[in-house]
């Protein structure tokens, strides 16, 4: 059975239907953590998100506290806030900026004072419309109630922040790529190292980049203390985490869990949780953490939902989405859409991602749509291995950034794990999913 008795650090406004406005948050306790936090010399703020062992929530798992600690000091230097989700089937920032906009601005003021730093940048996909509108409107309420601008709550510090709305590019995920595209130009992820964004960042400035979730842990880390977050959980995983569970469950929805304390067998059949498969059939495989994750069979079930639990077993928690696939769902096609996606999102800059990103797609269009052939299987994999040589996992790079590298994992694993299909698609010519 699933571990529900975590307290709910990111979602715990959910159940109100007003659960974005000012007056629900102050209701529910916000913006006391930012209070406190002010009261507290910068470097012990930091060292409470230390304590805490909070790792970031956007994908890589970098610890934040960490991240925060590389930044070049200098007399300019920037907060950016990374709420460019565009992954298929990962939905977690996009609900939390919907939900609880002050959350998040709460917990950019808190990193803020972290880091001394009084210019931030929120910057959100383009595509999430009322999300963009209920950022904007909580950051016009937190201005009013002091919780922005000139000297907050009286402390003498200082933060403005704002919104900027991307143009719809998953590139743009990649920091160094959202960094270009604030500045105008773009989204092009730039080579590093030598600069990292703490040391040259945004206008040539040094910058932390933050994922959403990441900033709305802190109000609860600054309340409650780093080490009660570090209690939850176990290892280097600590703390709660959103779950995006989506595929052929019977509750598809987010759930935030307490991480290796649960598994991916509570998550996706537990009564209170996923509830099992459509129909009762059974699982044939999921995916463990966002698109650009190697697959996992049912064998893994069991596994617990931790960083490091699911990176033995040569994948990734990544963004926190689970996609579940039941004996009914055709894997050639899975494969197929999660490549030409990817295809179509490279931003074209190096030469295996462009070309070979276009190459995959093709072929398995093909193969999908009854003009495969046998030598198709090998043909992929051997294109796959020029992308990600060894298709190993953490994969090798050979482009600028993770992109490209990436695109091979739900061929490969789909290739591994159901050869079979794919010789049907050829002596079928095509899918017999229907």
């Amino acid at each position: 059975m699933a571990v529900l008795n975590a307290p709910r650090i990111v979602s715990s406004r959910s159940e109100f239907a007003d659960s974005f406005t000012l007056s629900r948050y102050l209701a529910t306790g916000g913006y006391q953590g930012l209070k406190k936090a002010l009261g507290m010399h910068p470097e012990a703020v930091g060292a409470e998100v230390d304590a805490a062992s909070l790792l970031g929530r956007g994908g890589a798992g970098f610890p934040a506290g960490r991240k925060w600690s590389m930044l070049r000091r200098a007399p300019v230097s920037y907060l950016v806030i990374n709420g460019d989700e565009s992954e298929p089937a990962t939905f977690k920032d996009h609900f939390l900026v919907e939900r609880d906009p002050h959350q998040l601005i709460e917990g950019v003021t808190i990193a803020a004072y972290a880091l001394q730093v009084t210019q931030a940048f929120i910057f959100l996909r383009g595509e999430f419309a009322l999300g963009l509108e209920r950022v904007q409107q909580a950051l016009n309420e937190s201005y009013e109630h002091g919780a922005l601008g000139a000297n907050i709550f009286n402390s003498g510090f200082s933060l403005d922040i704002v919104v900027h709305p991307g143009a719809g590019a998953y590139i743009c995920g990649e920091e160094t790529a959202l960094i270009e595209a604030l500045e105008g130009k773009r989204g092009f992820p730039r080579i590093k190292p030598p600069f990292f964004p703490a040391a040259i960042g945004l206008y040539g400035a040094p910058t932390v980049v933050n994922n959403v979730e990441t900033m709305a842990n802190l109000p609860w880390i600054i309340e409650n203390g780093g080490a009660a977050f570090a209690a939850l959980g176990a290892g280097r995983s600590t703390g709660t985490r959103l779950f995006a569970l989506s595929g052929r469950v019977k509750n598809p929805a987010m759930f935030e869990l307490e991480m290796v304390k649960n598994s991916f067998r509570d998550l996706i059949f537990d009564p209170d949780l996923g509830n099992g498969i459509i129909d009762d059939r059974a699982i044939k495989a999921f995916i463990p953490g966002g698109v650009s994750a190697p697959w996992f069979g049912p064998e893994h079930l069991d596994l617990a939902l931790g960083q490091d639990e699911v990176a033995e077993k040569a994948s990734m928690l990544g963004s926190g989405s689970v996609v579940v696939f039941d004996e009914t769902t055709c894997a050639v096609r899975a494969a197929w859409r999660i490549t030409k996606f990817f295809s179509r999102e490279s931003c074209g800059q190096c030469t295996p991602c462009r070309e070979g990103s276009g190459w995959l797609e093709r072929i398995m269009f093909r193969l999908e749509h009854g003009g495969g052939r046998r030598e198709d299987l090998d043909l992929l994999l051997d294109l796959c291995d020029n992308i990600a040589p060894g298709l190993s996992w953490p994969p090798q790079q050979t482009t600028i950034c993770v992109l490209g590298s990436s695109i091979p994992s739900s061929i490969h694993s789909a290739i591994t794990m159901f050869k079979d299909e794919f010789l049907a698609h050829v002596v079928n010519d095509g899918c017999t999913h229907g």
